[in-house]
């Protein structure tokens, strides 16, 4: 058991980030010192060679204004051509002879007598050291009696700065590596405590806690979302749960009364004598039932398509001022037969996407309802209009209306108030009207005042 803990930490993607971090941090810094280090190796040469040129202009300058005497008492008891990091001084001849060198025996690690061997130029040129890795730095330039004035400088001192900037770096290496190592540990492990937490819901949710939600840290950063989203997406799949727990229960009460009425025909059919018109009867009733069966697991089956997002719809863009009049058209007998008026306010042109199919199921479910509910020499009506980016339609009536305390329940499965029950229906109709507008992105909601009937609205988005 051991053995394997370490086999899954090595495994694991807190250790791959923690390691990725940590190489890309090393190997940051590495290159960030080593550009540091040629820099500054630069930018000393660079000094140099400034230094060097600016001292050789002073020095032929002044060789050139004085005597020969004169210069080389100046040269020799200058102080500063003896400091800590001094300028190399020859004088030669038109044919490279040494005439002088100031101080020769500062310079005792480069043998001299090479330079007798180099032609003269005013480019630079670098002479070794005989046992170290110096060189020395001379830049010339030819008098106005034909010599030569050499000017030069050790690596040295450059040299011994660039090796204690190594070796601060070889220092710092180490407290770098743990440093890139727990910094990666710590950001790795920050960053996926997010995911951590959703193993654990999930886990949770295995054990049979529906209501175990991720933590969010608030920070509002792309993990934070994916928490977000995550727990919205379990609230779904709980209200769906919830839903379709409901919609079983119901479905097994509402169809408990027409299997035992499908049942008790047949006994009944079964026990009385065998005559053909009492059979047909009987089997005509089981037809009218198993019809209400199927329409009510059809219509079960169409909401819960719908309300999970998976209603295919076939919209396009129609006017739906002349759609409207069809289907009031439609229902217009149905309404004569009642002794209810019905009436319209359509503009000219409404234009809208919808699916015709199922937006017309939504209408003529709220339609019957209307003619169903409202009382001879009753009326009602259907208005739309377009305002805001949406197409409104609301259809009124002056019917019996809907109990305050029922409205609330209307819309889910299977609810029939109790001025409903003396009615056939399977109190689906406006739960598949809801279903239908929301798959459109719509919304519907309805209002009934004490004494004034109800009203129902449907709003629907002007662009898919």
């Amino acid at each position: 058991m051991s053995s394997k803990i370490p086999l899954q930490i090595f495994k694991s993607s807190s250790f791959h980030l923690s390691v990725w971090y940590a190489g890309l941090f090393i190997a940051s810094a590495v290159l960030t010192l080593i550009a540091t280090y040629f820099f500054l190796a630069s930018t000393l040469r660079a000094s140099d060679q400034q230094a060097i040129m600016s001292e050789l202009k002073e020095l032929a300058s002044k060789y050139n204004s004085y005597s020969v005497s004169n210069f080389q008492q100046e040269v020799s008891g200058n102080l500063k051509y003896r400091k800590k990091n001094p300028f190399f001084i020859r004088l030669t001849d038109w044919t490279n002879r040494t005439l002088q060198v100031v101080d020769p025996e500062l310079w005792d690690e480069f043998d001299l007598s090479l330079l007798e061997q180099k032609a003269l130029q005013e480019s630079w040129m670098y002479f070794p050291a005989r046992h170290d890795d110096y060189d020395l730095m001379l830049a010339s330039v030819q008098l106005q009696d034909g010599r030569w004035l050499q000017l030069g400088r050790s690596s040295e001192t450059r040299q011994k700065t660039l090796e204690r900037f190594s070796e601060v770096f070889v220092i710092i290496a180490l407290p770098l590596a743990f440093l890139a190592f727990a910094g990666g540990t710590y950001l790795a492990t920050r960053t996926l405590r997010p995911i951590r937490h959703i193993i654990q819901t999930v886990q949770s949710i295995r054990t049979g806690d529906m209501e175990a939600r991720v933590p969010q840290s608030g920070v509002g950063d792309e993990l934070d979302e994916l928490a977000r989203l995550f727990n919205e997406m379990l609230d779904r799949i709980n209200a769906l749960i919830i839903s379709m727990k409901e919609a079983l229960d119901n479905v097994a009460h509402d169809l408990r009364t027409p299997m035992t009425r499908l049942q008790n025909i047949a006994e009944i059919a079964l026990r009385a004598p065998q005559e053909r018109n009492l059979c047909r009867e009987a089997l005509t009733d089981c037809l009218e039932e198993s019809d209400r069966v199927l329409h009510m697991l059809a219509t079960l089956m169409d909401i819960a398509e719908a309300e999970s997002g998976g209603m295919r719809l076939h919209q396009s863009v129609i006017n739906l001022s002349p759609w409207l009049s069809r289907i009031m058209d439609m229902y217009q007998y149905v309404a004569e037969e009642k002794e209810v008026q019905m009436s319209l306010s359509l503009p000219k042109v409404l234009n809208a996407p919808i699916d015709q199919v199922r937006m017309s199921q939504a209408i003529a479910n709220i339609l019957d309802n209307a003619i169903k509910y409202t009382p001879s020499g009753g009326q009602i009506a259907l208005e739309a209009y377009q305002t805001a980016g949406t197409c409104v339609i609301k259809i009124k009536d002056t019917g019996i209306g809907i109990p305050q305390t029922d409205l609330p329940k209307i819309w889910d499965r299977l609810y029939r108030g109790d001025a409903s029950r003396s009615t056939k229906g399977l109190g689906l109709g406006l739960s598949f009207v809801k279903a239908i507008v929301k798959a459109h992105k719509g919304e519907v909601c309805a209002s009934s005042p004490p004494g004034q009937g109800s009203c129902l609205t449907i709003v629907l988005p002007l662009k898919h």
